[in-house]
C-alpha cells in the first residue's frame, strides 16, 4: 500500500499573496511563494504558513508545477494522515448518498415509490456517480467515478499519485459499510496535464484484471461503458439531471443531438417518447458505441448516429431546410487554457448561430460549456451573440451546472465547468 509521506518543510508565502487559497480554494501557485525553509521531497506533506508565520494548512508540495503547493487540511489538528484519508472519502460518500438518495429510489429500487424506503446495497452497488472530485472533495488533483460495482481513478497531481493505492483500498473499504463490493479498478491517468506534474501517463488495472465493458443505468437507460478507451473515465456523469431535463420538451417531437459520445442525450429523448432522433460525432468509435446502447434500449428504431463533423453537418442541414423541435449542443471543451479563449468564443458561437437556425419557430435549444475558462459570463454573452446575428428570439427555460455529485468548490474556480441551459428559439418578430 501507498504510505503518506511527510517532511519538516514550511513554504513561507509572500505577504499580501494566496488570495485564491484564503477565498477558499485548494493551490498556492509558484510566484506566491516567499521561501521554503527545511528539506522535503516532491509529493512530500509540508506546512504552508503566511508571511507573518500564521499556519495555513498541510499540502504536499512539487516543485515541477506551477501549482507548487495543493492544500489538504487547514487545521493544525488535522495532519494528513490514513484516519484523514479516511474521512475525506466518508464524507464524500455521504454526500453521493444524500444527494443520489430521491434519484436510486426513483430509477434504482426495487421499491420505487416507497416514501419510507431506504436506499440498500444494491442500490448503492448500482448506482453510478462520481465519487470522489478533486478539490472539491478536498482531494486535490484526484478524480474517481464509480460505475456500478467499477471504479475508475485519474489521477493529475503529484502528492495524492503517490498515496492513490491507499485512496483506492479506502474506497473500497467505505463503501463496503453498505454493502457494495468493489469487482475492479482501472486506472485512466492518461491526460497529457499529467506531464505538467512530472508524471508520466498511464492506463492499466490496478488489482485484479476485468471485463472493461461494463454496463450501467442512468435515468432508466442502460448504457456499455468503456472504462479503456472511452473518453476521460468513460462517461460523463456530470450531464446526468441535465439528461434527465430534457424528456419534457421531447415527446413526439423530432431531435437532433449533437457531439453526442456514446449517445447519452440522444437515448434520453428516445426512451422520453421522441419520433425521431438524430445524433451525430465525429468519433465512429463513439457512435457504434451510441448504437449499440440504443440496441440495449430497444430504442434503434428512434435513434440512429451519424458519424460527422458537427461544424460541417450543421450548415449542410440549415442548406437542406432541416428544422428540428429540439436540438441539443454538447460539445467537448474548446479550450483548456485560457491562450486560447478567442478561438473557442468563436466555436461556440459558431455551433450555437447554427444550431438556432435549424429549430424550428417555438422549439427548443438546449446547449453547454464544459471549459471552465468560458465562464458563464463569457458564454452566455457568445450565446445571445449567436441569437443576434442568426435573427433569433430567446427565451431561457433553465439553466443549470453539473450533477450535484460533482460539487462546486468555491473560491476553486476549476471546480466550477460546467454551464447547460435550455431556450425556447423564436424567429424574430
Amino acid at each position: 500500500m501507498s504510505k503518506i509521506s511527510c517532511s519538516n518543510a514550511q513554504v513561507i508565502l509572500k505577504k499580501r499573496e494566496g488570495r485564491e487559497f484564503k477565498a477558499g480554494g485548494a493551490w498556492i501557485y509558484d510566484n506566491e511563494i516567499d521561501r521554503i525553509e527545511g528539506s522535503f521531497e516532491n509529493g512530500d506533506i509540508i506546512e504552508l504558513h503566511d508571511f507573518d508565520g500564521y499556519f495555513l494548512g498541510y499540502g504536499f508540495i512539487n516543485m515541477n508545477s506551477k501549482i507548487r503547493v495543493r492544500i489538504m487540511s487547514r487545521r493544525k489538528e488535522h495532519p494528513v494522515n490514513e484516519e484523514l484519508i479516511e474521512k475525506r472519502i466518508s464524507d464524500a460518500w455521504n454526500h453521493r448518498k444524500e444527494v443520489m438518495k430521491s434519484y436510486m429510489l426513483e430509477y434504482l429500487s426495487k421499491d420505487q415509490g416507497a416514501s419510507d424506503h431506504e436506499p440498500g446495497a444494491d442500490e448503492f452497488t448500482r448506482l453510478s456517480t462520481r465519487l470522489i472530485f478533486g478539490e472539491a472533495d478536498f482531494l486535490p488533483g484526484i478524480t474517481i467515478d464509480k460505475f456500478s460495482d467499477v471504479l475508475v481513478i485519474e489521477s493529475l497531481a503529484l502528492g495524492t499519485d503517490r498515496m492513490k493505492e491507499l485512496i483506492i483500498d479506502t474506497c473500497k473499504k467505505v463503501l463496503a459499510k453498505d454493502g457494495v463490493k468493489i469487482r475492479g479498478v482501472y486506472e485512466r491517468s492518461d491526460a497529457k496535464v499529467r506531464e505538467l506534474e512530472g508524471l508520466e501517463r498511464c492506463k492499466g488495472f490496478i488489482g485484479e484484471p476485468f471485463d472493461t465493458k461494463v454496463m450501467i443505468e442512468e435515468n432508466g437507460v442502460k448504457y456499455y461503458v468503456d472504462v479503456e478507451n472511452g473518453q476521460k473515465t468513460g462517461f460523463f456523469l456530470d450531464q446526468k439531471f441535465n439528461r434527465q431535463s430534457i424528456r419534457g420538451l421531447c415527446k413526439g417531437k423530432k431531435v437532433l443531438d449533437c457531439f453526442t459520445h456514446t449517445g447519452s442525450f440522444a437515448l434520453n429523448a428516445a426512451a422520453a417518447g421522441a419520433s425521431s432522433v438524430i445524433g451525430v460525432d465525429a468519433s465512429d468509435l463513439g457512435c457504434k458505441q451510441a448504437e449499440e446502447n440504443a440496441a440495449l434500449n430497444g430504442l434503434e428504431n428512434i435513434a440512429t448516429f451519424k458519424c460527422a463533423d458537427v461544424f460541417e453537418l450543421l450548415p449542410d442541414l440549415e442548406k437542406k431546410g432541416e428544422k428540428f423541435d429540439v436540438v441539443i449542443l454538447d460539445p467537448p471543451a474548446f479550450t483548456k487554457s485560457r491562450a486560447s479563449i478567442k478561438k473557442a468564443v468563436t466555436g461556440y458561437k459558431e455551433i450555437n448561430l447554427r444550431g438556432m437556425k435549424l429549430v424550428k419557430d417555438g422549439g427548443y435549444l438546449a446547449t453547454c460549456s464544459c471549459s471552465h475558462f468560458m465562464d458563464e459570463e463569457l458564454f452566455l454573452k457568445t450565446i445571445a451573440d449567436a441569437a443576434r446575428d442568426a435573427h433569433k428570439r430567446l427565451c431561457q427555460v433553465e439553466f443549470r451546472q453539473q450533477a450535484a455529485d460533482h460539487p462546486i468548490l468555491w473560491g476553486g474556480a476549476a471546480s466550477y465547468y460546467l454551464k447547460f441551459v435550455i431556450f425556447r428559439v423564436s424567429d424574430e418578430v
